[in-house]
């Protein structure tokens, strides 16, 4: 059958709507390619352009395809953002989930994998956390995000549909083959930033807080990379497919990195030196988050393949560079 696979378009969707179509699945993408591109989209995959705040575009979509598996992915997702522009993401985040859930229990979908984050946890005490942790959130990223899983359970016990909710950590890297990777121009992402600065497309790399309680002085964050992230969504989908119980997973390596060292390895990926600057912690940031995430492995069956940092930045560099050539 069809999936639908909203945002899919964008930096994760896009990894996940290939391993999809490369797995013999038929995959609808429905995204406004606000930050996705069609370009992404690397088989040919159908690609409906419209937002989730469109009800009636969203009525006609399922009225035409009868979905039975939707995987959502598209939100706005830069925290910072949101604490100055909380409405954007109580709008695009909640409520657009609101509608697509909606459209889920009227048609009757029988399977949800919903794209969520660790940001539900806000900052937890020992630096890891797990799916028993308290939900926290210290920002309308993570508590639009909180709200949705919220509606999610309560909507898919009332019309019996199966769920599988993801709490990603820090997601990195790209496609191995260059074929996708992260193309925000605004990027916050640590790796991110770190390439644009070896492209000489940033003047510096700034490291907010250098004081922490960590090894280095530097926040420890646990980075995953973004194949292993996508195949956690397939994972997903055999487990609900084989008629497991809706279920909530961090999705994480279990070990951490620092900004230092993550800079370090970067730099020698790159073969490129670039200005490092300290800065002042955010508010808000821990010293270290990190998943404990040994619930996935075992409920799932799922295994990374790509848990090196280095394999991580590699990929994100030889990505970062091709786009840099294409613009």
């Amino acid at each position: 059958m069809t999936i639908l696979v909203t945002g899919g378009a964008g930096y994760i969707g896009s990894h996940v709507v290939r391993q999809l179509t490369e797995t013999g699945r038929q995959v609808v993408v429905f995204d406004n390619l606000s930050t996705g591109t069609a370009s992404a989209l690397v088989h040919g995959e159908k690609l409906v352009v419209g937002d989730l705040s469109d009800t009636a575009a969203i009525e006609t979509l399922f009225s035409q395809y009868r979905f039975r598996t939707v995987l959502h992915f598209a939100a706005s997702i830069v925290a910072p953002e949101s604490v100055t522009d909380p409405i954007k993401f109580y709008s695009n985040n909640t409520r657009n989930t609101l509608n697509l859930l909606t459209a889920c229990a009227r048609f009757g979908v029988e399977r949800f994998i919903f794209s969520s984050t660790a940001a539900v946890y806000g900052l937890p005490e020992t630096g890891t956390a797990s799916e028993e942790s308290p939900t926290a959130p210290i920002n309308p990223y993570g508590t639009s995000k909180l709200m949705s899983e919220w509606m999610l359970r309560d909507i898919a016990l009332a019309h019996g549909m199966k769920y599988a909710t993801l709490r990603y950590f820090n997601v990195a890297g790209a496609d191995p083959q260059a074929r996708m990777g992260q193309r925000t121009p605004d990027a916050t992402h640590l790796i991110k930033v770190c390439c644009q600065a070896a492209l000489r497309m940033r003047d510096s790399v700034s490291i907010f807080g250098a004081d922490y309680p960590t090894p280095d002085g530097t926040g420890i964050r646990d980075y995953i990379h973004v194949e292993d992230l996508a195949s956690s969504h397939l994972a997903a989908l055999a487990y609900l497919e084989r008629g497991g119980d809706s279920v909530t997973l961090n999705v994480g390596y279990g070990r951490g990195s620092s900004v230092r060292e993550v800079i370090k390895v970067l730099k020698e990926a790159a073969g490129v030196d670039f200005p490092v600057r300290e800065a002042p912690r955010r508010p808000g940031d821990p010293a270290i988050l990190v998943a404990q995430a040994d619930r996935i492995r075992k409920l799932l069956g799922w295994q990374p393949r790509y848990n090196d940092l280095r394999t991580i930045i590699a990929d994100a560099w030889r990505w970062e560079q091709k786009l840099q050539k294409s613009m």
